[in-house]
């Protein structure tokens, strides 16, 4: 591995994401020739850097990794995740056992995950096939919600070009595999895989139509369009937003880039984490682990 960075969240109480970072960074350098930090919100500094680089440690939550991935789309850069937040369902390690595994995985250890990632247009009325649309890259989701708190926004949702539906909701979620657990899970939707690469879209509260969710397969193109006199918000993962008018069209589909992680145990244990974190199993009743790992088909360990 000839260059490594290292990305942080700049908000945690007394700098401990950028602390740990810079221990992680130290440690680094005494394998790799080059290496190079910046605070994950400083999206300038990370571009800068990211050209080249074989492998970026993410420093905070789902957020912090969410954001490192949009900044790696195009490259081939792996990214470890080390938890400093609640749920880290997209993280791999706390910061002990970052400190600890880091030097084996710059000499290869772990598997490669590979996530499908969207790719979003904003279309405009009236706007020409030469004309160059906003486009933007998400790992979990794009939402297109209402602007007003209490009142609905209508749109109409066509799967390559055939009408789906006519929504008058709170919004529309449109979803990859790794953002089945994020919001449109708390919308009732279902959760996929996390290297599936069907899209998945769940409405928000529709007024008297069906609240069910619709997975679609990876070729799909989803265009999601405001009715007239309509005003909605465009968010990326949560957490980008951007104001959408009248006509305004979104049209999304499986992009060409893909967030690739390092990952230390088996595929299956997204699911073990998935039961941990939902609830699902009784609390300190490892005989659960056991009876989950003989269902997926894996042994469980002595």
């Amino acid at each position: 591995m000839n260059k490594l960075g290292c990305c942080y969240h700049p908000k945690l109480a007394d700098e401990v994401g950028r602390r740990l970072a810079e221990e992680l960074l130290a440690l680094a350098a005494r394998q790799v020739p080059e290496t190079w930090i910046a605070s994950a919100w400083d999206e300038d500094a990370s571009r800068k850097h990211m050209p080249g680089t074989e492998l970026l440690v993410c420093v905070g939550g789902d957020g912090t990794v969410l954001r490192a991935a949009r900044l790696a789309a195009g490259q081939e850069t792996l990214l470890l995740g080390v938890n400093m937040g609640r749920l880290g369902f997209l993280t791999e390690l706390d910061p002990e056992g970052a400190i600890e595994r880091l030097p084996g995985i710059i000499l290869g250890d772990g598997r490669i995950e590979e996530r499908a990632m969207l790719h979003a247009q904003i279309v405009s009325p009236g706007a020409g096939d030469g004309e160059r649309a906003a486009t933007h890259d998400a790992l979990n989701d794009v939402v297109i919600g209402r602007v007003t708190l209490g009142r609905t926004v209508e749109v109409s949702v066509r799967i390559d070009g055939a009408l789906l539906a006519e929504y008058k909701a709170d919004g529309v979620i449109v979803a990859t595999a790794t953002g089945s657990t994020a919001y449109s899970l708390s919308a009732g939707g279902p959760i996929l895989s996390p290297e599936s690469r069907e899209i998945l879209l769940t409405p928000l509260a529709p007024h008297l139509a069906f609240r069910n969710s619709v997975v679609l397969p990876s070729t799909a193109t989803v265009e999601v369009k405001l009715g007239a006199g309509q005003q909605a918000t465009f968010s990326i993962d949560g957490e980008r937003e951007l104001d959408l008018a009248a006509g305004q069209m979104v049209r999304l589909k499986i992009g060409p880039h893909r967030a690739r992680f390092v990952r230390l145990g088996p595929p299956t244990e997204f699911f073990e984490r998935l039961a941990r974190q939902l609830n699902w199993l009784r609390e300190g009743n490892e005989d659960d682990i056991e009876a989950l790992r003989s269902v997926l088909g894996e042994e469980a360990p002595a």
